[in-house]
């Protein structure tokens, strides 16, 4: 089960997101843990995996990369990642489009 919250009166959705950086290439791997599990090929120095996971989720929503921001967790692997004009129900799909 995937730990969304969404927040209707600011438009929001935060979702829990596990990275994995350097990995072969960017995609959705599934769930684990109650977390969307994210595999990107930026490596984690610098900040680098951070932008890359914003920028990721941005084109895969379609929705400008200042739309999202990470709340939590900026130098973990386990993130709390926020998404403005977003519903649940985009963020569930993203998983139904890999399987």
């Amino acid at each position: 089960m995937l730990d969304l919250k969404q927040d209707a009166e600011r438009g929001t959705v935060v979702v829990a997101v596990r990275v994995q950086p350097r990995a072969a290439r960017d995609e959705v791997s599934g769930v684990t843990g109650g977390a969307l599990k994210i595999r990107l090929r930026a490596p984690a120095l610098e900040g680098r995996a951070n932008e890359a996971l914003c920028g990721f989720l941005a084109a895969l929503l379609k929705r400008p990369k200042s739309a999202v921001r990470i709340l939590a967790g900026e130098r973990s692997r386990d993130k709390r990642v926020e998404i403005l004009g977003v519903s649940a129900g985009a963020i569930e799909a993203l998983l139904r489009q890999d399987a």
